[in-house]
């Protein structure tokens, strides 16, 4: 019920996105020319925006738009909005006195820009509102009382947008109903028929920290729940459907055997690899006029080399040599490795640029095409920093079952890390990518990473 809850939440943002386009280049007609829109100004006016939104749709999907944990209508919102509109402004412009589709609308079109921010913004604030309501409203129970399922409660109570409520958590094999003002959210004593309570509380879904397979007791009382058409999930499970993360600490080596069916991936890594093969080489030839010009750059910055080999770690513990545009200072690791930290003092002023738009990393275009990395894929780690984390992170080696990448679902969803907790953190990441990679999923991530080297965000 939750995953069809969420895509049915995405298919209605998509639908009513297409009709606020549409209805704003109509009020956009008929405010321009003050008069009723006739078939043959409609049909004039239609297949360029047409062209136009399809862009600007994939323009706010680059930009998070679709995601539901910013359509709460709030700053983050309006402010993610303000600069999508700047770029879709920027690529009308460029299409319509590029491409010259017939029309020249420049009054047009900045009347359609002010009138779809406010169209825009309106049914938003609908969207959430509707969100709310009991039809959309997913009411969660969950079983277990830990640190986990506390802090998992109280980040969906706080994201009521999407359409999720905790309504309470059972501490199973505690006794006494009792209260925490603190946690934000009701512990509910295990009732003595768990059916009842969730016909009483309307419960939709019943996520369980605890294993079933230890608990006959729970089974039993989760098989009366089936009539009821309950969603049961374990909390790995939904914890990965929530966040985009697979949880460390609640998984056990069974869930890698389970969930990690790599000979099911045979073709889906044979056509990656072909991609992999045609783009990078074609992204080399385009980038061969600028290494002069960067290189100049580089040299007058500060002394020393133009590229920079490290030893990284690849697929199965495979060592191999990333090739990058210097952006340190010479000597920079004198002392031995060190986390890269932010506002890296080590970093050169022509480097920090460089890192920004990602254009330091070009030379490793040469590792993808010799097979030593992907354009996406957890990030290749240098083993010193491997050989440290894994004895301290559970199943950190597991991110070296596929190749690195340029760009992973780590790097999107948490795009600087300088600790051990960081790594602990993108390593969740890197094996919910490891178990759904997918084409659809590696379309997500590098959109996602231009959205980053546009808006500057690049480390």
């Amino acid at each position: 019920m939750s995953d069809f809850m969420t895509k049915l939440k995405h298919i209605i943002l998509l639908i009513g996105d297409i009709g606020t386009l549409y209805l704003s280049l109509w009020l956009t007609l008929l405010i321009r020319y003050r008069e009723s829109v006739t078939p043959e100004r409609w049909a004039q006016h239609f297949l360029p925006f047409t062209l136009i939104f399809f862009v600007w749709l994939i323009i706010f999907y680059i930009s998070g738009l679709y995601s539901l944990n910013i359509a709460k209508n709030n700053i983050a919102f309006y402010s993610t909005l303000l600069k999508s509109l700047a770029w879709c402004a920027g690529v009308a412009i460029a299409f319509f006195y590029l491409i010259k589709p017939g029309i020249a609308p420049k009054t047009n079109l900045f009347l359609e820009l002010i009138i779809l921010s406010i169209l825009f913004s309106l049914w938003r604030h609908l969207f959430n509102q509707l969100a709310k309501i009991k039809p959309f409203q997913n009411n969660i129970l969950i079983i277990g009382l830990n640190d986990l399922t506390i802090n998992l409660a109280q980040e969906i109570n706080s994201k009521p947008q999407l359409g999720f409520k905790v309504v309470g958590i059972i501490p199973q094999g505690q006794k006494g109903l009792f209260q925490q003002d603190n946690l934000g959210v009701e512990i509910i004593n295990p009732p003595h028929s768990l059916a009842g309570l969730v016909k009483i509380k309307k419960i939709r879904t019943i996520v369980t920290a605890l294993n079933p397979h230890q608990n006959p007791e729970l089974v039993s009382k989760l098989y009366e729940c089936l009539p009821l058409k309950i969603a049961f999930y374990d909390l790995s499970n939904f914890i990965e459907k929530f966040t985009g993360k697979i949880p460390v600490n609640s998984i056990g080596q069974i869930w890698f055997l389970e969930n990690l069916k790599e000979s099911q991936k045979i073709i889906y890594e044979t056509v990656k690899r072909i991609f992999d093969i045609i783009i990078s080489f074609v992204l080399l030839i385009i980038s061969i006029p600028f290494l002069p010009f960067l290189y100049l750059l580089v040299k007058l910055d500060s002394p020393g080399s133009f590229l920079f080999t490290q030893q990284r770690t690849g697929r199965s513990g495979k060592k191999f040599l990333a090739i990058k545009i210097r952006t340190m200072y010479k000597n920079a690791e004198v002392n031995g490795p060190q986390w890269a930290q932010k506002n890296d003092p080590r970093v050169t002023k022509i480097g920090k640029i460089l890192r920004k738009t990602r254009a330091d990393e070009i030379p490793q275009l040469i590792n993808i095409l010799r097979g030593e990395m992907s354009f996406v894929g957890p990030r290749p780690e240098r083993p010193e920093f491997i050989e440290k984390l894994e004895k301290k992170i559970p199943y950190y080696k597991e991110r070296l079952l596929i190749k690195p990448g340029l760009t992973g679902w780590a790097q999107v969803n948490f795009p600087y890390g300088a600790s051990e907790a960081d790594a602990l953190e993108k390593l969740q990441y890197d094996l919910y990518y490891i178990k759904n990679r997918s084409y659809i999923l590696d379309i997500s991530i590098i959109l996602k990473t231009i959205k980053i080297v546009l808006s500057g965000g690049g480390q």
